[in-house]
């Protein structure tokens, strides 16, 4: 049931997070929260001992900090400094945050990337009609909260979390 809950919260609250950042440029604080409480709740139950679950919240500290720089200098929104650093409870402070950090740099770039190119042809999409959501077409904004979700995604498998729940299966 444990092994049954790691595997199911995490992707689906990044997976929602996407979605809507997408949609509305908007990551509801209730997902950002529902990734920490959940990491409370799961990491012991799944056998993390208490100086591990430390230093996974070491890691997400040092995440928000410097999401919260850049935050403060204008440079990434609330929503995708929280979300990061929720999910960064989820992988500690050792390679796999560096993993999941590299991913969301990367899959970030290439977001960017397409979303400008799309924003460049915004006038032939809005003439031919294509519906698409104004964040992706109009908005001056870039939704990180997609890049954030699928470098979770991509990394949550060296998540110390799911490997110790599917220690516990075998």
């Amino acid at each position: 049931m444990v092994e049954a809950a790691v595997l199911f919260i995490f992707p689906l609250c990044m997976s929602i997070a996407a979605i809507s950042d997408m949609l509305t440029m908007t990551i509801p604080n209730r997902l950002s929260l529902a990734l920490a409480i959940s990491f409370f709740v799961l990491a012991p139950l799944v056998g993390l001992s208490v100086a591990e679950i430390g230093t996974h919240v070491a890691g997400a500290g040092a995440v928000f900090f410097a999401c919260f720089t850049l935050f403060a200098l204008n440079v990434m929104g609330g929503g995708d400094a929280k979300l990061l650093a929720a999910a960064a409870l989820w992988f500690g402070f050792d390679a796999s945050l560096l993993e999941f950090l590299v991913y969301v740099a990367f899959i970030g770039g290439v977001v960017t990337i397409l979303i400008m190119l799309l924003r460049s042809q915004a006038n032939t999409i809005l003439a031919i009609g294509l519906p698409l959501p104004n964040s992706l077409v109009i908005a001056k904004k870039i939704p990180y909260g997609i890049a954030i979700a699928i470098g979770g995604i991509l990394a949550f498998p060296s998540s110390p979390v799911l490997i110790a729940a599917t220690r516990a299966l075998a």
